[in-house]
């Protein structure tokens, strides 16, 4: 038989989670509709971005291979990178404007060229992988009418052992200082590239051939 003080404790369990239900329901049911909202605002927010993404990689290869064709136009296929640069999430943005600028250089457009490499160089969201190419090819773009100093101290940081680029910073750092007029310390710089094991083979073939022009 069951104790009555088990039934009275039960009914006054009951009466107390009934006056909670009337009290904080409509609290808890406010907090659920929102946790649902918030769900459902964060999931679309992930389909929203990655419609986004989805997006810019099918133009982005559409745009690729328009510019692959024989006969292509090239200057047509740079503005249609730049323009996708400015649409595209941070990523496909990063790769469309080192597209462009490479597009324009080549078809002679060296200031287009030069702002958007400097616009990749300068942007605090983009890998640092890829500013440092894009300070890298700037550089490199502007080594014949650039000014020397400048171009020494962008180039600089790029030289820092583990950068990726180094080799190629290195090899830019050497003909500045052509560029300066100082022949003998490019020359060394040459050289020591040359020696270096890590720096790829097209940098060093490509070092050794300028250092036997200075040694003349």
């Amino acid at each position: 038989m069951p104790d009555i003080f088990d039934e009275v404790e039960e009914d006054l369990r009951a009466e107390r989670a009934r006056r909670l239900a009337r009290r904080w329901g409509g609290v808890a049911f406010g907090i659920a509709l929102v946790v649902v909202a918030a769900t459902g605002g964060w999931q679309g927010w992930r389909w929203h971005q990655a419609r986004q993404a989805t997006t810019a990689a099918e133009t982005y290869m559409t745009l690729h291979r328009a510019a692959e064709r024989e006969g292509a136009d090239l200057a047509a296929a740079g503005n249609g990178f730049a323009a996708l640069a400015r649409e595209a999430p941070e990523g496909y943005a990063t790769l469309a404007r080192l597209r462009a600028a490479a597009l324009k250089a080549s078809v002679g457009d060296a200031a287009g060229a030069t702002a958007l490499w400097d616009a990749v160089a300068a942007d605090g969201d983009a890998d640092r992988l890829y500013r440092d190419l894009a300070t890298l090819l700037s550089v490199s773009h502007a080594l014949d009418a650039g000014d020397p100093a400048q171009l020494a101290a962008r180039i600089a940081p790029l030289t820092a052992e583990g950068n990726p680029w180094r080799a190629s910073a290195r090899e830019a750092q050497a003909l500045i200082a052509l560029r300066r007029g100082a022949q003998e310390e490019a020359r060394r710089m040459l050289e020591a590239l040359v020696a270096d094991p890590a720096a790829p083979p097209g940098v060093r073939e490509r070092a050794q051939r300028v250092a036997a022009g200075l040694r003349g």
